[in-house]
């Protein structure tokens, strides 16, 4: 079975198809560093430096060698005791990590990258340089920021990204195939907002496959953003191409128009709605709310009316937006729309352009006719709506930015968003917020009845009390737990119940995982040291003293938390759910024991006070 890293956007081991849960932080960032360095020996002490930013703690050595036997066993589970091992390996004073092209991304986009160059002409380069740079999926080791936008070793990596983007657009150029390098260009100047040399060639881009005034529209929008966060004003390269796209517009090339004509009657349209869940229950009291907002904003005759979803992960937000959708979209005769933006995916999230891109091709707008900016593509997007009665479904939003292009400006829709962070900006906005709270006792029993029959979930009342409380009523965990039982109907669901650990188990973690990545390294420190105070709801005091830090700065930390709703408010305090709360003690295994030794003395003197 052939194991697999990468590092052009998460950072993510696999083994055959099957993704590597990769722990705490400080593992992750380790291997991001050794895969960095794609093949090389790391010394201890670079390593030291890489994890520890200012004086590292008199065990930090030993922290890295537990962190290397961590990887290697999760890495390589059949590893036997004290065996070397084939990837992770120790030499000299340092560790190394044995990668080639074929299980490496880092390596291929070299390989990839050195060929386009030694090629014998544009064609051929660009060729490769479009393989190259669609094996990046986002920033280097996304997730892991500040380390990995601040560390030189990951600067250096976006750098070498940068140089061969500006390659691969001259080759395109030169070729007359800017196209097939645009989409790079576009996804990689959002991760590098303010490269001039790049934004020249996306203006050179859009100039040369025919639509200058695009070309111009950009050129102005970074020329603002320049002024706006630096204050400076566009470089020569930058206002060169912006003489050539006013040459383009002077004396325009043979383009075609943006198809408005093509967009298929209302009767043909889109219906890309997922399938209504087939055990769906509960949550009247949610729909109800939702039925009459909408309704609601319809009598006040709103041009565009929007519902906000949030809640913790595994809540159930997608199952009831999509129920909802169902029972609405007879009221929407112009058809549906619905992507999966992956805002808190392992992958990056899509970007906005992309999804724009998507919903016109939903439209009857061919892929060539689609505008490659998102400024001109979302004014396309929103042109064809104007008129339309549809209903949107944004499913798995990351923050208003990923959204707000997709948004129509009139025609009496209806947006469906849903996200396991609250988007203030898209309350702002105008849409309504809908917080999903846990289902009640009745109604997470009612689930399994749906899904295992009445007989059988009557017939041991005690198990099924037992699994509604061991999963703490979430709806995904009671979903894998009926999954379970229905895959093997003679095991009384009493051994289902016994089964049920306190830690989380592997798919439900991958979905605690996303939220915590989004985290920042001080709230996801104070997440892994919650679980140290014995109470189920947590102050802005026991946060204080548990980071060792000011109110004011705990206060914020628990926002940042429950914006991600891993945690709950509830009053002036907070609530962490069971299972997330054993989450978070996984995580913590992987911290330095003085760490924690000292945050729960300093947790212990508070409440002894």
């Amino acid at each position: 079975m052939l194991t697999t890293f990468t590092i052009l956007g998460p950072v993510r081991v696999r083994r055959g198809t099957a993704e590597v849960e990769l722990g705490g932080r400080q593992q992750q960032v380790l291997l991001a560093f050794l895969l960095a360095r794609a093949g090389s020996v790391v010394s201890v002490t670079e390593l030291v430096g890489a994890l520890w930013d200012g004086e590292p703690p008199p065990s930090a050595a030993n922290s890295i060698h537990r962190a290397v036997g961590a990887l290697r066993r999760l890495i390589e589970p059949d590893l036997p005791v004290r065996t070397t091992g084939h990837f992770l390996v120790r030499l000299n004073a340092g560790y190394c990590l044995r990668v080639d092209v074929d299980t490496l991304d880092l390596a291929r986009f070299r390989a990839l990258a050195l060929r386009a160059r030694q090629s014998g002409g544009d064609a051929e380069a660009t060729t490769f340089y479009d393989s190259a740079l669609a094996l990046w999926e986002g920033p280097c080791a996304a997730g892991l920021e500040p380390v990995n936008r601040t560390h030189p070793v990951f600067v250096a990596l976006d750098a070498e990204l940068s140089q061969v983007a500006l390659d691969a657009a001259d080759a395109a150029l030169r070729g007359g195939a800017a196209a097939r390098i645009l989409p790079h260009l576009l996804r990689i100047a959002g991760w590098h907002p303010l490269d001039q040399a790049l934004r020249a060639r996306i203006v050179r881009s859009l100039a040369a496959e025919g639509h200058p005034a695009e070309a111009l529209a950009a050129y102005e929008d970074f020329r603002r953003r320049l002024a706006d966060e630096v204050g400076l004003d566009p470089g020569p390269e930058l206002r060169s191409a912006k003489e050539q796209a006013i040459r383009h517009t002077e004396a325009p090339l043979p383009m075609a128009p943006l198809p408005v004509a093509s967009v298929p009657a209302a009767a043909e349209g889109p219906a890309q709605l997922p399938a209504d869940h087939p055990f769906f229950t509960g949550r009247a009291d949610v729909i109800v709310r939702a039925e009459a907002l909408v309704a609601d904003d319809r009598r006040k005759g709103r041009p565009v009316a929007m519902l906000a979803f949030d809640g913790m992960p595994g809540i159930g937000k997608t199952t009831v937006t999509v129920h909802l959708a169902h029972r609405l979209a007879p009221s929407y005769p112009d058809g549906q729309l619905y992507v999966d933006l992956r805002g808190f995916a392992a992958q990056s999230p899509m970007p906005a352009v992309e999804a724009v891109r998507g919903f016109l091709r939903s439209l009857g707008v061919r892929a060539e006719d689609s505008p490659h900016e998102l400024h001109a593509a979302a004014g396309l997007y929103r042109s064809l709506l104007a008129h339309r009665r549809m209903l949107i479904v944004l499913d798995n939003a990351r923050d208003y930015e990923q959204v707000r292009h997709l948004l129509p400006g009139s025609g009496g829709s209806l947006v469906l968003v849903t996200s396991r962070a609250r988007i203030t900006g898209l309350i702002a906005a105008g849409a309504h917020p809908l917080t999903l709270d846990l289902p009640t006792v009745a109604e997470a029993r009612e689930s399994l009845v749906r899904r295992l029959g009445r007989t059988r979930v009557d017939a041991e009342p005690t198990a099924v009390a037992t699994i509604v409380e061991r999963t703490g009523r979430l709806p995904l965990a009671l979903a894998m737990v009926a999954a379970h039982a229905i895959a093997e109907p003679d095991v009384p669901l009493a051994d289902f119940a016994a089964r049920l650990a306190d830690a989380p188990e592997p798919d439900l973690a991958a979905v605690f995982a996303s939220s915590y990545r989004a985290l920042s390294p001080a709230a996801a420190r104070l997440f892994r040291l919650i679980p140290l105070h014995p109470g189920p709801t947590i102050t802005s005091e026991v946060a204080a003293r548990l980071l060792d830090v000011n109110a004011r700065t705990a206060r914020l930390l628990l926002s940042e938390l429950a914006q991600q709703m891993l945690v709950q408010m509830r009053g002036h305090d907070y609530l962490m759910h069971d299972l997330i709360r054993a989450y978070a003690s996984e995580l913590a295994a992987e911290d330095d024991p003085r760490d924690r030794e000292a945050a729960f003395a300093r947790l212990n003197g508070h409440l002894v006070a």
